[in-house]
This record gives C-alpha cells, sequence and structure tokens, in this order.
C-alpha cells in the first residue's frame, strides 16, 4: 500500500469514531495556551498619541527655514558683512592719510613694478587705466591681517580703491555674488561707500568707492577676465 492509500484509509477510519464536544474544562486550558492578543487601543486613545506627534512634525516643518537661516544664511552674510567693512575701511585710511600714494604715476608700468619687495605677492592688474578711469598710483595697505596692494583710480570726482590682496584663509561668501565678467562678484554697502569683491585664483580683489555702484561695476569689468 502507497503511503497516499494509508492516509486515505487513517481518514475513512477516524471519521467513523464517534464525535465528542470537547469538555469546559478543555477549552479552558486550550484557551490559556493560546497567546494573548493585545487589546485594540479607542480612537480617541490613538488619537491622543497621534496628535502630539503631528504637532511636533509640523514645528520641525515651521522652524526648518529658521534654522537653515541661522545656521548657513546668516553666517555667510556675517561673513560678507566683515570683508565689506574691511574694504571701507582701507578706502577711507586712503582717503584721510596725509600721503595716500606712495608712488604716484598714471603709468601702471611704473606702479606695478613698484609692489616688488614691498608685499610678498604679485598683484596681477589687467587694466592701466584710461580717460574715464585715470589710475593715479599706489601704495602699500592692510586688508585683515594681510598686507595688500592698494590701486588708486580717478572718476570724476570720485576716488576708487582697488585692493588687492592674498586671498586664502579669507572667509569669502557664497550667496549673493553675481557673474561680473569671468568671475563671481558680491556687492555690498556700508557707511556711504559701495563695495565690490572676487576672487580669482590666489587673489582677493575689492573695489571701493562713494561712486555708484554701476561705475564699480564698469571699472570691474575692464579688470576681470572676460566672460
Amino acid at each position: 500500500m502507497s503511503p497516499d492509500e494509508r492516509d486515505a484509509a487513517l481518514d475513512e477510519a477516524l471519521e467513523r469514531l464517534p464525535q465528542y464536544p470537547a469538555s469546559l474544562a478543555l477549552k479552558r486550558r486550550l484557551r490559556d495556551a493560546m497567546p494573548a492578543r493585545p487589546p485594540r487601543r479607542p480612537w480617541r486613545q490613538r488619537l491622543r498619541v497621534l496628535v502630539p506627534a503631528l504637532a511636533i512634525a509640523a514645528s520641525v516643518v515651521a522652524l526648518a527655514p529658521l534654522a537653515w537661516d541661522r545656521l548657513m544664511v546668516r553666517p555667510d552674510r556675517e561673513r560678507a558683512a566683515r570683508l565689506v567693512a574691511e574694504a571701507v575701511n582701507d578706502h577711507v585710511r586712503v582717503l584721510i592719510s596725509q600721503q595716500p600714494l606712495e608712488v604716484k604715476s598714471s603709468d601702471s608700468h611704473q606702479v606695478r613694478p613698484w609692489f616688488a619687495g614691498r608685499v610678498d605677492f604679485a598683484p596681477a592688474v589687467r587694466f592701466g587705466g584710461d580717460a574715464e578711469f585715470p589710475l593715479q598710483g599706489g601704495a602699500v595697505g592692510y586688508f585683515i591681517d594681510r598686507k595688500a596692494a592698494v590701486l588708486v583710480y580717478g572718476h570724476r570726482l570720485h576716488t576708487i580703491s582697488l585692493l588687492v590682496f592674498p586671498a586664502e584663509g579669507l572667509a569669502w561668501p557664497r550667496r549673493g555674488v553675481t557673474p561680473v565678467g569671468g568671475v563671481e562678484a558680491y556687492a555690498g554697502a556700508t557707511r556711504g561707500f559701495n563695495v565690490l569683491l572676487w576672487r580669482e585664483g590666489d587673489l582677493g580683489y575689492a573695489l571701493v568707492s562713494d561712486a555708484e555702484p554701476g561705475s564699480l561695476h564698469t571699472l570691474a569689468l575692464r579688470l576681470v577676465p572676460a566672460s
């Protein structure tokens, strides 16, 4: 007899046996042996748990812009403000100095070589002045904690300072920059002076004047590489 035939014969024999209902004691033992199901929480109780969770999630969403501003936007804005304020301070020192120009010349071929040995970098300046922005001369200054080459241009009745300094180690703004020629520049203003900041390789540049921002932009286009 095959296994299937034995199983069929056993099922037939079990069906012929008399069947009796389980006793109450057996039912209780079976019930106690089964794992207990956790009671379902009433919907009001579940709601009391869900509402605080939703409130926390809503608070996180509402506070996200504030956190972004405090952690990312505000520090960047403060770094930019520091650079702008320093550039204006350096420009004011040029204006109030009894001898603002240590080398007086409208010839860039005389002004730029003058910086050799006076600053520990080569100030790369592409524009040597023209009738609209005549070069007046240069001097050695400081930008925060480093020496800077200061070139002074004229524009109508305005004085424009170009500060050239090593850029490494300075926190440059990443937001609020706009393309000017082939560089990304940051425009700022404080104390009635306008400032245009940009970085090109290892050098940083700052144009400062009480001239209108458009004039600084025009001069910057002659100083930066073409886009």
